[in-house]
């Protein structure tokens, strides 16, 4: 790969994976426009890395005190002090990881197309921008219930259609539950942690699984993890500074441009 195009992808993957805006759309755009080949699973798997290593060191502290009180919580058979979060952010993994089970073949086959990534990108840009409109915006992230979880959980489980960002739904879905901005951001981003850890951890058994796997060349794949890494650690902290302030309909309005150049382009 040329280190260009590795610069410029692993740099995208970091500030895509935690805005509103679809990594997808953005990761499948890019090489069209620029006739680039595919990038391949090592790659993908480096940057993915490099995006979890960001945001476990930029919420360690929190991790740290939801993995102490939930393994309290266990012993003690009770809520204790950050339990309820780790709780609602292992419980919210579950309905994308049963979808990803039963329609794996689907999303990976039927669902690739340019065209229904611009139809996502555009439809739940908007449902963003409504939530974001609508929703009372009172609640933290420590009041999330059951109902809460279920609700982001499914909407999650949605972001499995590409185009649609996981982070866009799950914060529509936090929005329209009540939660601020910050609250609903803070918790997307809590939820990113064990799905990019399993969906590492898959694409890792899909790569030397496969029958003739050499081994990579690490060079450009620790780069690569170390772009992504640095630039969603800077994403996630400007965007958290920012959102009150900006709100989501500037990237309401990006995807709605993104979706129709994709349209434009391969249609």
């Amino acid at each position: 790969m040329d280190w260009t195009h590795l610069l410029l992808l692993s740099v995208l993957q970091g500030l895509t994976e935690f805005l509103p805006i679809s990594s997808s759309a953005h990761l499948i755009l890019l090489p069209s426009l620029n006739g680039w080949d595919d990038q391949g699973l090592a790659f993908d798997i480096a940057v993915h890395v490099g995006t979890l290593g960001a945001v476990v060191l930029y919420f360690r502290r929190e991790l740290a005190a939801m993995a102490r009180d939930w393994t309290r919580s266990l012993a003690e058979r009770r809520s204790v002090g950050e339990s309820r979060l780790a709780w609602a952010v292992l419980w919210g993994i579950v309905p994308v990881g049963v979808a990803g089970i039963m329609f794996k073949d689907v999303v990976e086959t039927d669902l690739r197309s340019p065209v229904v990534i611009a139809y996502a990108t555009i439809g739940f840009g908007l449902l963003l921008g409504l939530s974001d409109w609508a929703g009372r915006r009172q609640r933290g992230e420590t009041t999330i219930g059951w109902l809460d979880v279920f609700v982001i959980g499914l909407a999650q489980a949605v972001a499995l259609i590409p185009g649609t960002s996981r982070s866009g739904i799950t914060m529509t879905a936090a929005l329209a539950r009540g939660l601020t901005r910050q609250a609903a951001a803070r918790f997307s981003f809590l939820l990113s942690v064990p799905v990019l850890a399993l969906a590492g951890g898959y694409q890792s058994y899909q790569l030397f699984a496969a029958p003739g796997t050499t081994a990579a060349v690490w060079g450009p794949l620790v780069l690569g993890a170390l772009f992504s890494g640095v630039s969603a650690y800077a994403c996630i902290h400007v965007f958290l500074k920012l959102l009150d302030r900006i709100g989501m309909w500037p990237f309401v309005l990006y995807r709605l441009v993104l979706g129709g150049a994709l349209l434009w382009w391969f249609t």
